[in-house]
This record gives structure tokens, sequence and C-alpha cells, in this order.
């Protein structure tokens, strides 16, 4: 099964990178997931094994660092990387 976290942290910095961000994507980049960054959040994406004990790590050290908050979404994703739409998988 692939997995994809999709993450943000606060508090936010408009005048530089805070250290809970910069922790959060060491974490992915350690844990060997594919990542993407964007303007609103990072998503990140491997085996569910990978992205399970990456999001431990991630919320464990992002908190240690100095966030907030912290919000994820995981979803179950094909090869592909898309999306599996409901029911399929399912059992």
């Amino acid at each position: 099964m692939r997995l994809k976290v999709e993450f943000t942290t606060e508090p936010f910095e408009l005048d530089g990178f805070p250290e809970h961000a910069k922790t959060a994507r060491r974490v992915v980049d350690e844990a060997g997931l594919s990542v993407e960054v964007g303007p609103f959040g990072t998503s990140a994406e491997g085996t569910a094994e990978q992205t399970l004990a990456a999001i431990d790590r991630l919320v464990r050290e992002t908190l240690a660092h100095g966030a907030t908050r912290i919000s994820l979404q995981v979803s179950v994703i094909g090869e592909n990387g898309e999306p599996i739409a409901d029911g399929e998988g399912a059992g």
C-alpha cells in the first residue's frame, strides 16, 4: 500500500523559514519519501511503512522545534500516485 501525507506546520513566518518547517522537510527527506512543496503545504508519498514512520517523527520533531499546530491529511494512493477511488481496494 502507498500513502500520501499532506501537511502544514504553524506558526507561519513571513520573514523566514521557521525551524519547525525546516525540521518537517528534513524528516520527510530522510524517510526517503517523494516530496512536493507547495505554497500552502507540503506533500510526501511512499510505502505505508515509510510514510507512517515519517508522520510519527514529523509530529514529534516539529513540536520539539516550535510548531504550535500541525495539520495532516493522509490518503491511500495507487502506484501511479493518484488517489484510490471510493470502494477500490476496500475489504
